[in-house]
């Protein structure tokens, strides 16, 4: 017969008594870091997914080490996973902390500099022995030397106490350990007052199979939880109330997810049948892996041997009347290129994803950038056009995804959606649409009865697409390929004139695109001192920031691009009611240099490469400049 722990006995009625005074917030920024061992990454999820189910409006931002298993207690092996909650809607996965739990000196050394002055500091006192501390290369213990005094600090020895709790279940030591995060768990839950059953149903369905598992994850929440209850160190705890959201039904989801959820409700909405093609490249993979658990809606997921293969088979599937879709990161789409060309010259509907990530060449493959917007405009050999939309947070890649593709079929062209490792692995609550409010996309094939004389291939409607006929049809027999075609005939053409017509035609096929965009956006006054043009990942901190700049009745407004090729038809319009043009990116100026030779306007570029988003305050600040020079 099991003994319960002496950590592990308060029950969740119990838990709801405690006598300890709760401090309202607003908003609280949390983040959890640790070895990539340490299962940071899953106490990071459980408790974002906690407080989506209490109503908190939030933001997540996931760090990965780049290394697939650096050495244990190196900083390039920390591993984090920062959650900003709140009463009211954010945009960010926020600043500076509010707590900080660090589960090794590595872990301390990486983030402390984030630990807002005052901040909660956690630390597991267990890991801090000699030998950590030089591979984090700290000279001193910080927990002894006086160096944390500015922050709140509450030294815990959670790997005794996991073990502990445990130790009535014959596990190793090591399989002991790995219950640690379970415990910051529980300690964290208690002190922003979150319910533990989602976690308690979450160690069911997951360690369900391996009883002793499930049970000592539980013994560790529970012990967690119970130290905040009975220590003397924490008195206080934090209470943040629900968000008044639009009413619906919501789930938490990350930028990949909701990419594969789109994709998946595109193929439906067009009655195509889902055909996605790709090869393992961080941070891509999880399109694939989300998708490969949706075949009973009749997705067909394909891991190629190469990129080559993955986007080739990819136009295939295309040509064959499939809803054909591939995706990749930077090295990646590199190789990519080719064929997407062929995919331009044959026109055919097909969606690439870019998951951008920091470079060039193998880079920092767990880090965020958008330095491949001027490689998807111009990145191919000869005159090659594609349309190019970016989301803006991770729950609009699920509409980005719809909007692809009612382009790719309206037009016939492949079309790049340009994510980035951020919006990716990052989240937030997501209201799931009834199936009645997503609009129907229409595909339409040519049939011999609609055939008046010999089939034309290359025969243009008004949107100067070309018919997508299914091979086999009766009558309707045609070839493509990356040889130049024929205007209307398409059969294989070398007349110079021909070829500048069809380079033309391609081009001015996507100029008109511009014709179905809605009127570009712009939140702020109609006109004024500056507007704020960004592009993707960058809307969270741009619109947090303007919203701070509004509060001190500064003149400024916020311009988010979704369809950077072409660009908003209006764009030109709303540029000349503003004296100042700033582009913030996390590139060296890719956008900027188009502000500036599309419109002739003496845009400022905002540049940040540092494997990181944007800051608020960095943005506030760089705004304020700008509005006090003029």
């Amino acid at each position: 017969m099991i003994q319960e722990s002496p950590l592990s006995t308060v029950g969740i009625e119990d838990q709801k008594k405690s006598e300890k005074p709760v401090v309202p917030l607003a908003a609280a920024t949390v983040r959890f870091c640790g070895d990539s061992g340490d299962g940071m990454q899953l106490a990071g999820t459980q408790f974002a997914n906690t407080s989506a189910l209490v109503g908190n409006d939030l933001v997540t931002f996931p760090d990965f080490p780049a290394e697939i298993r650096a050495p244990r207690g190196t900083k390039a092996g920390v591993s984090g996973f920062q959650v900003h909650f709140a009463s009211h809607p954010v945009f960010t996965p926020g600043d500076q902390l509010q707590a900080l739990v660090a589960m090794n000196p590595a872990a301390l050394a990486t983030n402390l500099q984030d630990l807002t002055p005052g901040g909660i500091l956690i630390v597991d006192v267990d890991s801090f022995g000699e030998r950590d501390l030089q591979m984090a290369g700290y000279k001193s213990n910080p927990l002894e030397d006086g160096s944390l005094s500015k922050f709140q600090l509450y030294p815990v020895e959670m790997t005794k106490l996991t073990r502990l709790a445990v130790r009535d279940f014959g596990l190793s030591t090591k399989e002991a350990d790995r219950c640690r995060n379970f415990f910051a768990m529980g300690l964290v839950y208690w002190l922003y007052d979150r319910p533990l059953e989602p976690t308690l149903n979450y160690i069911v369905e997951k360690f369900g199979r391996r009883p002793a598992v499930a049970e000592a994850n539980r013994r560790a929440l529970m012990a967690g939880y119970n130290y905040g209850m009975t220590t003397e160190a924490l008195q206080t705890r934090y209470s943040v109330g629900p968000a008044k959201l639009p009413p619906g039904t919501y789930r938490s989801v990350t930028g990949n997810q909701a990419l594969a959820l789109g994709l998946v409700a595109a193929s439906k909405l067009s009655g195509c049948t889902l055909f996605y093609s790709g090869y393992p490249i961080t941070p891509a993979s999880d399109i694939l892996h989300e998708l490969s658990r949706l075949k009973n809606f009749g997705v067909r997921t394909f891991q190629a041997e190469d990129e080559i293969a993955a986007l080739c088979s990819a136009i295939g599937a295309s040509f064959g009347g499939a809803m054909a879709v591939s995706a990749s990161s930077g090295p990646g789409m590199s190789l990519k290129s080719e064929s997407l060309g062929l995919a331009v010259m044959v026109e055919l509907p097909l969606i690439l994803i870019d998951v951008q990530r920091a470079g060039p060449s193998t880079g920092m493959p767990t880090k965020p950038e958008q330095a491949d917007l001027l490689f998807v405009l111009f990145g191919r050999h000869g005159e090659c056009p594609v349309p190019v939309l970016a989301p803006r947070s991770p729950a609009d890649c699920f509409q980005i995804v719809l909007e692809a593709w009612q382009i790719a079929v309206r037009y016939m062209t492949p079309v790049v959606i340009l994510s980035d490792a951020y919006l990716a692995n990052g989240s937030e609550p997501w209201r799931i649409p009834s199936a009645k409010s997503l609009p129907k996309i229409d595909v339409r094939h040519p049939s011999p009865q609609e055939r008046d004389g010999p089939f034309m291939p290359y025969q243009r409607d008004e949107n100067l697409a070309r018919p997508w006929a299914l091979p086999g049809t009766p009558g309707l027999m045609h070839r493509i390929g990356g040889l130049e075609k024929e205007d209307v005939t398409g059969n294989v053409s070398y007349d110079p004139d021909n070829h500048q017509r069809m380079v033309r035609l391609r081009a001015e096929k996507v100029a008109r695109i511009a014709q179905d965009l809605p009127p570009q956006t712009v939140e702020g006054p109609d006109s004024g001192e500056l507007l704020v043009i960004g592009w993707g990942s960058t809307y969270g901190a741009i619109a947090t920031a303007v919203r701070q700049l509004w509060e001190y009745g500064e003149s400024v407004a916020h311009c988010h691009l979704r369809y950077l090729n072409p660009l908003p038809k209006d764009l030109g319009h709303i540029i000349s009611r503003y004296r100042r043009i700033v582009v913030p990116e996390m590139n060296e100026g890719q956008l900027v240099r188009l502000i500036r030779s599309q419109f002739l306007v003496d845009a400022k570029p905002v540049n940040k490469t540092a494997g990181k988003p944007f800051t608020v305050g960095e943005l506030v600040s760089t705004f304020r400049s700008l509005l006090e020079e003029n």
